[in-house]
């Protein structure tokens, strides 16, 4: 369900896929823990919000903290893409399975979440991850 799709100037595709290719290189860098490809793929004044559990990363800081706390609490902590999609030309849903090994229990855990990536410029502005799917697909007026 694509809404209207502009054309990013330099390629000619359209700017939807072009965030979709953005995203994904935004997850991979997260996976091989590589903050600063991660911080290509967003404006300076990101926002990152995990409104399940009251944290914002904010700016390149706030995004070299959660990278820190991804590090802290899981390790081997990983970002499993099942379904992505553009939609309109601003925003992405993606559907993941993320898992980690706990630090300190050495217990597994893994949840289906969702993440909503906002997009000014070409870059990633907002990404809200969130534990209820159907709330993420209400944020991008899916339902």
């Amino acid at each position: 369900m694509l809404s209207r799709v502009s054309r990013a100037r330099d390629t000619g595709r359209p700017m939807s896929q072009e965030n979709v290719d953005t995203v994904v290189r935004a997850i991979a860098a997260v996976n091989v823990r590589d903050v600063d490809a991660y911080l290509a793929c967003c404006t300076e004044d990101v926002e990152l919000l995990q409104p399940m559990v009251g944290a914002e990363y904010l700016g390149s800081d706030g995004i070299r903290r959660f990278f820190a706390d991804i590090e802290d609490v899981g390790p081997d902590f990983r970002i499993e893409v099942q379904r992505m999609q553009a939609v309109g030309a601003d925003n992405v849903i993606a559907l993941v399975r993320v898992g980690a090994t706990g630090r300190a229990s050495g217990i597994p855990t893994g949840a289906d979440t969702a993440n909503v990536y906002e997009f000014s410029g070409g870059k990633m502005a907002r990404i809200r991850i969130f534990l209820d799917r159907d709330e993420a697909l209400k944020a991008v007026g899916l339902e």
